[in-house]
């Protein structure tokens, strides 16, 4: 199947495809009727219609998938786009879905620093948009990539070393005694300031001896810190359940219908068929001749 195929089919199979068309539909008669149009359903639209429509869209774009969109995705047999242009590719599966929390582990292999910055910003844009969430994990990004996330979850052994927002990051580390050098970036600050063989070299405090500081110290030190109080505090509060929406509670188990899936599904082999209808038909021959 082509890019532009799969993230259709990817639509389809998370319960959007088939319900573009009634939210088309009822956007032009609220437009007539002179009423002014559901921001969430409004927004929704727009979004989708960038990721699937016949031309090349924004979305393609910022994914670096408009010069193959009508290319075949590829396989071990067939040739097709490039391992970086598939995981965009993967990425988009995703972000064409109405899922508003969106777990993302290591979409940075094989791409270049200014791709993955492409992809984490529209993932910003898509999810403050819709006010959803995204929690992604990241090797070594660029400065630029990190400064792009809201908050930071850093972890080290099993612990939470550090959870909150990336600007306040620096500020507790630096009462622990240790300093981002200059000219380095805070992503590998970050990563090296919890390594035992890294550690030393960003000790600020001179005045005092050097001793390597536990993934354990570091997380006892962050619930005393103003950060890791506000948090303690936030989840010891009790969630008070009148503010949930009705909508919020769901009533089926699956968001699209077993039929709506045959119906994917089916329309998914048979296209595959049609462009292998020379296979088939000799198989069909091949099988014809032995019966007979």
């Amino acid at each position: 199947m082509t890019v532009r195929e799969t993230l259709a089919f990817s639509a389809r199979c998370q319960g959007v495809g088939l319900h573009y068309d009634m939210l088309t539909e009822l956007s032009r008669r609220e437009k007539e009727a002179n009423i002014k149009p559901d921001p969430d359903i409004d927004i929704y639209m727009k979004v989708k219609q960038k990721l699937l429509s016949a031309e090349a869209t924004e979305g393609q774009e910022v994914l670096g998938l408009e010069a193959c969109a009508d290319t075949m995705v590829g396989d071990d047999k067939l040739r097709g786009i490039s391992g970086g242009q598939k995981k965009r590719v993967t990425t988009g599966e995703m972000l064409v879905g109405p899922a508003k929390v969106l777990f993302m582990d290591e979409i940075s292999t094989g791409l270049d620093s200014s791709t993955t910055f492409q992809i984490v910003n529209t993932l910003k844009q898509y999810i403050h948009i819709l006010d959803g969430t995204a929690v992604i994990s990241l090797l070594q990004p660029a400065p630029k990539t990190y400064d792009l996330f809201y908050d930071i979850i850093l972890l080290s052994n099993g612990q939470i070393v550090y959870q909150g927002p990336s600007d306040l990051v620096l500020e507790f580390f630096e009462s622990m005694g240790f300093k981002c050098l200059e000219r380095k970036g805070v992503a590998d600050f970050l990563q090296e300031v919890i390594s035992r063989k890294d550690q030393e070299q960003y000790w600020a405090l001179k005045d005092e001896p050097y001793s390597f500081v536990t993934a354990q110290d570091f997380t006892k030190a962050f619930q005393l810190f103003h950060v890791g109080r506000r948090l303690g505090d936030e989840n010891a509060a009790p969630y008070n359940k009148r503010k949930s929406h009705k909508a919020a509670l769901t009533t089926k188990k699956y968001g699209v219908s077993k039929k709506e899936l045959l119906k994917a599904c089916f329309s998914r082999e048979y296209l595959l068929m049609k462009r292998n209808s020379f296979v088939y038909l000799f198989k069909l021959m091949q099988v014809g001749l032995h019966i007979f």
